[in-house]
């Protein structure tokens, strides 16, 4: 007895490639996962071996494939989810020349902060839809060709990570427009290369991937056919950026629904029918597909923030996250800056460090650890601040992600942003994401919103009022601190 077809999303991830199989109901059937290294050994250097990463995505898909066929499965088609900011160096033969250069990578730091002090900085900045900051391509590139051209040396063409891991298995030299719309490089209004941000990064239209929509699909090659046991010409999406493609794994597509997203790092982002980011510049605005955008903020510091007190403080994180638990909201008067990692939203400064104030000697660890993610819980809030001051609606969150394993997290965000979390299984996320995109390119599902109702919450967090009524007094001194941090210049 056959069993229902599915597509397989593949998820090219900082550490991991993982890979999805779903149906068209976007139930997830299986999971295959590969890892490799992301190379820290440079001061701000944040980078990974390509040929790893493509190789760590043909051995899932193979995996999770032979799954498929030994279950009964038919493989309808692939697509792609990836991690955005990427930047490869191609030679004339289409190999790697550099690195991949992920949106960690802060070695252009100085670069973005000479960018963002010209005037133009703001107009770029709106043309694009993307931060003029460290993860943005356009700053790398400008790093690249004007200050370290021993890195670039033999480099014919620049592409994403994802275009390149997607040159395997179809043949040509192309990108995606969800993609090329977190590169600083693409023009949301006209969906090709922007001629004022190419002269910013120092290289020609000629020198990038030819621009495709994410549900436009090409042929899985003969080689890669026999590579993974897939039939060759199997449909193969072009796909998108997890940021977007979070949304609609998450079933956050409706209008006024936000995605939010919690892993090492943190995101808000609303879906809406145009791009545009809000007067201040302190969101981002990247394409979906089928004419839908996300407008929102990514926050460098996520769960991250519960790590790294757990190995400062020498003791197991789930237990830590269960002591800050025990604390009341806001910590015993203690306030965090949590910057571990620089901030992006809605600051986009890299070098931004962080802060406790109002130590004192009752403060202990689960009091800083409270201190750190009601923090960057305040800074999601920041976010959906400027997301409303760009006009657009946030009525409900759908959230999911790792972080949320343990209630302090959604106890605090829910709170901070005083709206209730509707938690979704942390599993599918982009990936899933990118089936339901792979299904909607194949003409199974007559829209993106259809494939979001799709999804469901598996369970809600409610703010608590008197937490909420806390966090919103407090919230206005974030934006005084961070001066201060940022007058500081420490």
């Amino acid at each position: 007895m056959s069993s229902a077809p599915v597509v397989l999303g593949i998820d090219l991830g900082t550490t991991a490639t993982k890979v999805v199989a779903a149906t068209a109901d976007a139930e997830v059937l299986h999971r295959t996962e590969r890892g490799y290294p992301l190379r820290t050994e440079e001061t701000g250097e944040a980078t990974q071996d390509p040929r790893q990463v493509r190789d760590a995505a043909v051995r899932a898909l193979t995996e999770c494939a032979s799954w498929a066929r030994e279950h009964g499965h038919e493989v309808r088609g692939l697509s792609f989810s990836t991690a955005m900011h990427t930047l490869v160096g191609l030679d004339s033969a289409g190999e790697p020349a550099t690195p991949a250069f992920n949106w960690a990578d802060t070695r252009a730091a100085d670069v973005a902060v000479r960018l963002r002090a010209d005037p133009s900085a703001a107009e770029l900045h709106r043309a694009t839809g993307t931060p003029v900051h460290t993860q943005s391509v356009m700053v790398k590139l400008a790093w690249l060709t004007g200050e370290r051209p021993e890195l670039v040396r033999g480099v014919e063409r620049w592409c994403a990570l994802k275009d390149y891991v997607f040159g395997a298995f179809a043949d040509g030299f192309t990108t995606d427009s969800s993609l090329a719309s977190g590169s600083g490089l693409q023009d949301v209004h006209a969906l090709d290369w922007y001629g004022p941000a190419l002269e910013v990064a120092g290289v020609r239209a000629e020198q990038l991937p030819r621009i495709l929509a994410p549900t436009d699909v090409l042929p899985l090659t003969a080689s890669m056919a026999a590579a993974t046991g897939l039939p060759s010409g199997l449909p193969v999406a072009l796909g998108g950026g997890d940021g977007p493609l979070g949304n609609l794994g998450t079933g956050a597509i409706s209008p006024g629904v936000a995605g939010l997203s919690l892993g090492t790092s943190g995101a808000l982002r609303v879906v809406r029918d145009r791009p545009g980011v809000d007067a201040g510049c302190r969101t981002f605005s990247y394409a979906l597909a089928d004419g839908l955008w996300v407008i929102g903020g990514a926050v460098s510091n996520g769960a991250v923030v519960g790590q790294w007190a757990a190995e400062a403080f020498g003791v197991d994180v789930a237990d830590l996250l269960d002591e800050a638990l025990a604390v009341p909201p806001g910590a015993d008067g203690l306030l965090a800056l949590p910057y571990l990692l620089g901030e992006r939203a809605p600051w986009w400064e890299a070098g931004l460090t962080g802060a406790l104030v109002g130590l004192r000697r009752s403060h202990g660890r689960a009091e800083i650890t409270r201190a750190v993610v009601e923090g960057v819980a305040q800074q999601l809030a920041l976010v959906k601040e400027a997301v409303l001051d760009a006009g657009a609606e946030v009525r409900a969150v759908r959230a999911t992600g790792g972080g949320f394993r343990s209630e302090v997290w959604s106890a605090a965000i829910a709170a901070a942003l005083d709206m209730d979390l509707e938690l979704t299984d942390s599993s599918g996320g982009s990936g899933l994401g990118a089936v339901l995109l792979g299904w909607r390119a194949l003409g199974e599902l007559d829209s993106l919103q259809h494939a979001a109702r799709l999804v469901r919450p598996e369970r809600t967090a409610h703010p608590d009022p008197e937490a909420a009524a806390l966090l919103a007094r407090r919230r206005p001194l974030i934006d005084r601190l961070h001066g201060t941090l940022r007058e500081l210049d420490l």
